[in-house]
């Protein structure tokens, strides 16, 4: 075995030439993916691909691939991200395409665009989901909003792995309207649309720990007492920036 001389990496790797980010959805049966499963399947993907991803140096070399704020599992998502690094170039368009072509359906790769400063994570301080409520009437759902936008805070208790977290779901709230399944952001098939399942749509900012929909839910609960006689349904819709009225700029959008 070689020697390796200070100052230089053990099994050194072809630097990142290129960062490309990736937006993709998370649909189906296959929200109920880890984040964890998710990642392992986009590795596969890149090297069933042909990607020039980077790998990190050292003895187990691993491929740069970046994740922020991976949906819950349990929850769809429209809004994904993953930042690639690249020993060549790549045109973003190809790369949409040959990893599409490589993940399994429901995991659908929808834009990519080479990173330019600021980093991702600074592009990203809100999230919109639309949460699907089967046997809630559309009316009560409103009133319940209602009574949470009023409210000045309006605190949930979640149980992480580091202990009982104390969430303040009002504060975080930007902003929360409802509809039907026949008008609502997302298609609603089977027979919550033949129900009418109502639907929230919820804007909410970035905080540590992130609200969640069922934080949301939690909420509506402690104002109003509302609770879904079946399991919510929710949906990532979109992540970016938050401007001056509430509507979200596209992360992969130019910084200007």
């Amino acid at each position: 075995m070689a020697r390796v001389r200070p100052g230089e990496a053990a099994n050194p790797a072809p630097p990142t030439v290129q960062r490309i980010r990736v937006r993709f959805a998370k649909r189906g049966r296959l929200r109920f993916l880890s984040h964890r499963d998710i990642a392992r399947a986009f590795e596969r993907a890149v090297r069933r691909a042909g990607v020039p991803v980077a790998h990190s140096h050292g003895f187990s070399p691993h491929p740069r691939l970046s994740w922020i704020g991976a949906a819950p599992t349990g929850a769809a998502s429209e809004a994904e991200y993953v930042e690639i690094g690249l020993t060549r170039p790549v045109d973003p368009a190809e790369l949409v395409d040959a990893l599409d072509a490589a993940l399994p359906s429901g995991l659908d790769v929808l834009a990519a665009a080479v990173a330019e400063p600021p980093a991702l994570a600074d592009r990203i301080d809100g999230v919109r989901w639309a949460i699907e409520l089967p046997g809630l009437p559309e009316a009560d759902v409103r009133a319940a909003v209602d009574a949470l936008l009023a409210e000045e805070s309006v605190v949930v208790e979640r149980v992480t792995p580091s202990g009982r977290k104390q969430i303040d779901v009002r504060k975080a709230l930007v902003s929360a309207t409802t509809a039907t399944a026949s008008n609502g952001p997302v298609a609603v098939t089977g027979p919550a649309a033949v129900a009418g399942c109502a639907i929230l749509t919820a804007v909410v900012r970035q905080t540590t720990p992130a609200v969640r929909p069922d934080d949301v839910l939690g909420a509506l609960d402690v104002v109003a007492g509302l609770t879904p006689p079946v399991p919510a349904r929710a949906t990532r819709l979109a992540q970016g920036l938050l401007d001056d009225s509430g509507h979200l700029a596209d992360p992969l959008g130019s910084a200007g």
